[in-house]
């Protein structure tokens, strides 16, 4: 076979090669020009919720150490597994980001029985952003002013106590410190914290399980009592709330937000985005603006990451069956 054989195919390599660089999909894969294009992060909640303001508020700061624009677009329903699968599909270039709950995440592999994907195999961490625990309230107006005495009060009612909640981690909260203070109470559900607070506030409830945003909103605001949190220990963000451990429970119940991308994203973008979004959250600011809300700031490696979603994945098959949460 001649040389003269092969220039036509060598010519026609180089102009594909040349015409693959230009193709806007393809120009977008480049890793080593990543970002050069607009970035969108993916929230499972609408707009306007606690969820949103906090994906909005990274994107903004992102945006700035990136140079790009980022969006955020707003994908609800099934408790986050729209959101998370849509990632997980996106094209794995690093322009479709996942900013959510890594509990929330990893609790979906048991609270569905046919969970659509298996996110510890098609998404891929990045970064941590918080730590951020469930917290045991009642009424500001309650005579009990902490868990030794909230224990005893449902020890005296003998299961005619009541509680609420309004999502599966303050459920699975509950569920852990009844079964180690022996105690029993039924559970009211609400689909929101403002829905639960007129009963919380008026004493009809004994006491709820919220999550941070909601419940240091309304401490405040002088409407409830805010009796422990379910970290193992106390937060920095809020050194005045003891933890339950500090009455003799063993609980552990320290919910997390993470960053992740579909599994296929270069290792080098991951990278990248994992370095963008630290020199945000080692921003004075930022650091404020979690413990508004109840949160610590967390900082990891994706591998870190990928290690904490597994963990908890597991942890929470024992977490729904503890708390016999009926699967979907």
């Amino acid at each position: 076979m001649t040389a003269e054989f092969l220039k036509p195919t060598r010519r026609k390599f180089v102009a594909a090669a040349t015409m693959a660089a230009i193709l806007p999909g393809v120009a977008r894969a480049q890793s080593n020009t990543y970002p050069n294009d607009t970035i969108t992060f993916v929230c499972a909640f609408p707009a306007g919720s606690g969820a949103d303001v906090l994906v909005r508020f990274f994107s903004e700061k992102v945006a700035a150490v990136a140079r790009q624009t980022v969006i955020v677009e707003n994908k609800p329903g099934a408790n986050g597994n729209i959101a998370a699968e849509y990632t997980a599909r996106a094209r794995p270039d690093g322009y479709t980001v996942y900013v959510h709950s890594g509990t929330s995440t990893a609790a979906n592999m048991s609270l569905f029985k046919k969970p659509p994907i298996d996110v510890t195999r098609v998404l891929r961490g990045v970064q941590f952003i918080n730590k951020q625990p469930f917290m045991i309230v009642v009424g500001n107006g309650s005579p009990i002013k902490d868990i030794n005495e909230l224990t005893q009060h449902l020890k005296a009612k003998g299961g005619e106590a009541t509680y609420g909640s309004t999502a599966t981690s303050g459920k699975v909260l509950v569920a852990v410190y009844k079964q180690l203070a022996g105690v029993e109470a039924t559970e009211v559900a609400y689909k929101t914290g403002p829905e639960s607070l007129n009963d919380i506030v008026s004493g009809q409830l004994d006491f709820a399980a919220l999550d941070p945003v909601f419940a240091l909103s309304q401490q405040r605001e002088g409407r409830i009592r805010i009796l422990a949190v379910g970290s193992p220990q106390r937060m920095k963000s809020t050194p005045d709330l003891p933890a339950l451990k500090e009455y003799g429970l063993d609980v552990d119940q320290l919910g997390w937000w993470g960053v992740f991308v579909s599994a296929q994203t270069p290792d080098d973008i991951v990278m990248k985005l994992n370095a963008m979004f630290r020199q945000v959250l080692d921003r004075p600011e930022t650091e404020a603006f979690l413990n508004k809300f109840g949160g610590d700031v967390y900082t990891g490696t994706p591998r870190e990451v990928d290690e904490l979603l597994a963990k908890t994945v597991e942890e929470w098959r024992g977490y729904v069956a503890l708390a016999k949460i009926p699967q979907n």
